[in-house]
């Protein structure tokens, strides 16, 4: 599984925000609720994680960028634990190895019980939201009522992929911090950094993750780049090995399963798409797959279907393709 924001204390995703962060902070022109927005995996629950320990009191670490603070730092420690009562965490919840579709009324209404207590070990309660887009209507209305008597002493942090699906009523009581896709060169430099890969490997990943840091580190993990290895391998070979097919869909059982499963089919859908390309004008065939792929882990989470099975009608679909059909 990859890496969650809350344990990341080197990469930082992006300097220029943190600065300005730190500039509101310093001249105590704090703004209750801000709005970071950009593509999934670019940054922004990272810099959630690193403002809100600063906020709680972490001690500054220099050598870990502007907001750095050390792991080993007291308050990072309790929130690493997820035991700091003064910072409190929205995500999808997990039922039965289940991650929900969204994040509900019944935890945004968390929200005003929390900030209407006052810090108990910090200056400010701090509050994330991880994706704002993940709140369903009535969720969405109640972090409209937190927003609207902003708490005293308490900061949200609302994470957005799709700033633009928000409630503009939303929108507007935000400061708004952009976290832009990263250039080829540093994602390369990063992905060697941290995981001691090859310049020309580095370069691949890189090319790989549509500029998101937290992709190409995803992307640089060993079981990752197995996924696309095979995925690479079953789109050009002429068939696929069943044995094999069968012995990798043994391993969808699970939390971890799906995991694994929703890896391989991101990769194996990337090595379709590559090859859609290639072909150009006579690739439609290949575009299609591309297309039937990419919605194949939603539909299979939506309706509970069994991922051995899903996998074995995509390496189907994509023989047929390579025969010709359709």
């Amino acid at each position: 599984m990859s890496e969650h924001a809350r344990d990341r204390f080197d990469l930082v995703p992006d300097a220029a925000a943190e600065v300005a962060f730190l500039d509101a902070f310093g001249k105590d022109r704090l703004h209750h609720a801000w709005l970071l927005c950009g593509p999934e995996g670019s940054g922004k629950a990272t810099f959630a994680f690193r403002a809100a320990r600063r906020l709680l009191g972490a001690a500054p670490d220099p050598s870990r960028g502007p907001l750095g603070t050390s792991p080993e730092d007291p308050v990072a420690r309790l929130v690493t634990a997820r035991s700091h009562p003064d910072l409190l965490v929205l995500e999808r919840a997990v039922e039965g190895g289940k991650t929900k579709k969204s994040i509900s009324v019944d935890q945004a209404r968390e929200l005003p019980e929390f900030f209407s207590k006052s810090p108990s070990q910090a200056r400010y309660r701090v509050a994330i939201i991880d994706a704002a887009d993940d709140l369903n209507l009535n969720a969405a209305n109640a972090l409209l009522k937190v927003l609207e008597e902003p708490p005293e002493r308490g900061v949200l942090f609302l994470v957005t992929h799709a700033p633009g699906r928000l409630l503009a009523t939303i929108r507007s009581r935000c400061r708004r911090l952009a976290f832009p896709v990263w250039p080829l060169h540093a994602l390369e430099e990063l992905v060697r950094n941290r995981t001691g890969v090859s310049s020309a490997e580095a370069a691949r990943i890189a090319g790989m993750a549509g500029g998101s840091p937290g992709r190409a580190l995803a992307l640089a993990s060993g079981a990752t780049l197995e996924a696309d290895q095979l995925a690479q391998a079953w789109v050009s070979a002429p068939s696929v090995d069943r044995a094999e097919a069968l012995a990798v869909a043994d391993k969808f059982r699970g939390p971890e399963g799906q995991d694994r499963f929703e890896t391989l089919m991101d990769r194996l859908s990337a090595a379709v798409k590559v090859r859609a390309l290639e072909e150009g004008a006579s690739g439609a065939r290949w575009a299609d797959l591309w297309s039937r792929l990419s919605e194949l882990p939603d539909r299979t989470a939506a309706i509970n279907l069994d991922r051995a099975d899903v996998l074995a009608g995509a390496l189907a679909d994509l023989q047929r393709v390579k025969a010709g059909g359709g």
